[in-house]
């Protein structure tokens, strides 16, 4: 039987510092192995255990690095275990295969936006028309796909973003806030849809999937199987489903538990 798992990384295998959520004494702390370094400094982690279950995956099911970051930041991070033969990225707008461009793939990704929802350009302008710098510290387009601003969490107006994603519905984009970033994103531009590709070509029987976003619910519906943690966007709206399982762990110890419950899936007893 062949098993594919499609992941979400950031906040659900991997880690940042300020994500990480470590309870306790810091004697009785997991050992964190180091996986993402920018700029000489180190940025994602997850758990020594977390790189153990993560390697033992790698040679029990087709393992996908799900993301929305763009490539070069996909390409930064280094995961324990065989390389990925598949990788989705850009929230599904590349497709990578033994680390390189599907060419075909992204211009049916694009063929599909342009028909389908209100244009880059008019996103970006409204982003910059009406987010207030007093709480905005970087405006970013991601792989000419989608559009995010980095912000200041702690003076970001709720209803900003209440008001943004109301707007966004109206063109055919999503708005998501993951840490101190809103993404605006096509919905057209789907990780569900680049995980049906990679199950199309290696001829999956069984899908498995994990996420922490709004941008990760169409994902986890997709797959045969999937979870999520007791932190980020979904768990804040008690969001679930039929086949999605809320996991209680929060922090860098929900990516432990996840790479455990997809092991278990990979390999059913008997």
């Amino acid at each position: 039987m062949t098993v594919l798992v499609a992941s979400d990384l950031d906040r659900t295998l991997i880690y940042s510092a300020n994500a990480l959520a470590l309870a306790g004494p810091d004697a009785e702390a997991p050992r964190l192995l180091c996986v993402e370094v920018y700029e000489s400094r180190p940025l994602s982690y997850l758990t020594e255990t977390a790189a153990r279950l993560l390697a033992e995956l790698g040679d029990a099911a087709v393992f996908v690095p799900t993301t929305t970051r763009t490539r070069e930041q996909y390409r930064r991070i280094s995961l324990p275990g065989p390389a990925p033969a598949y990788a989705i990225c850009a929230n599904g707008g590349h497709l990578l295969v033994d680390g390189e461009t599907d060419h075909d793939w992204h211009a049916s990704v694009t063929a599909r936006l342009a028909a389908e929802c209100a244009p880059l350009s008019e996103v970006r302008a409204h982003l910059e028309r009406t987010a207030d710098p007093v709480w905005t510290r970087k405006h970013r387009v991601a792989e000419d796909l989608f559009a995010y601003l980095v912000v200041e969490r702690e003076l970001l107006p709720e209803e900003w973003v209440k008001e943004l994603a109301v707007w966004a519905e109206n063109r055919g984009w999503t708005v998501s806030l993951q840490g101190r970033k809103i993404y605006a994103v096509p919905k057209p531009l789907t990780k569900s849809a680049a995980m049906r590709e990679v199950a199309r070509r290696t001829g999956a029987d069984l899908t498995l999937a994990a996420g922490d976003s709004l941008l990760d619910a169409d994902l986890l519906l997709a797959a045969d199987r999937s979870w999520r943690p007791g932190h980020g966007e979904l768990a804040d709206a008690d969001w679930t489903a039929p086949g999605v399982t809320a996991l209680p762990e929060r922090g860098v110890v929900a990516g432990e538990e996840i790479l455990r419950e997809f092991l278990k899936a990979a390999n059913p007893p008997g």
